[in-house]
């Protein structure tokens, strides 16, 4: 293996649950729920998560959303722009971390 991630791991996701059937059931469930159609659709939900899935640098989640969102019709200019919405709000996480760094600089005299 060339790479931390395997990205066979991603397909055998459900075997999770192997030494807590129970507890994974009902994530299982639950997960299915949430990316039904709702008050959003489900291919809303899938552009969501791609987003979600950078911001949070899930490789299993990248890849998994990418298929999804194409599969529902999504198109590469969308998930591209999903992507640069996703940096945008983390970059400015971490800038606005900064306000943290420059208050305590600000409170030594720096």
């Amino acid at each position: 293996m060339d790479a931390y991630y395997d990205p066979s791991d991603l397909p055998r996701f459900p075997e999770i649950g192997e030494h807590a059937p129970e507890l994974a059931q009902k994530f299982f469930d639950w997960y299915g729920a949430v990316f039904q159609d709702g008050a959003l659709t489900a291919r809303e939900k899938s552009l969501i998560a791609l987003g979600v899935a950078h911001a949070v640098q899930c490789p299993y989640c990248i890849e998994a959303y990418t298929k999804d969102g194409l599969e529902k019709g999504c198109d590469a200019e969308q998930l591209t722009e999903v992507v640069h919405v996703a940096s945008a709000i983390r970059g400015g996480a971490c800038l606005i971390h900064g306000m943290q760094m420059k208050r305590v600089a600000d409170s030594l005299g720096m």
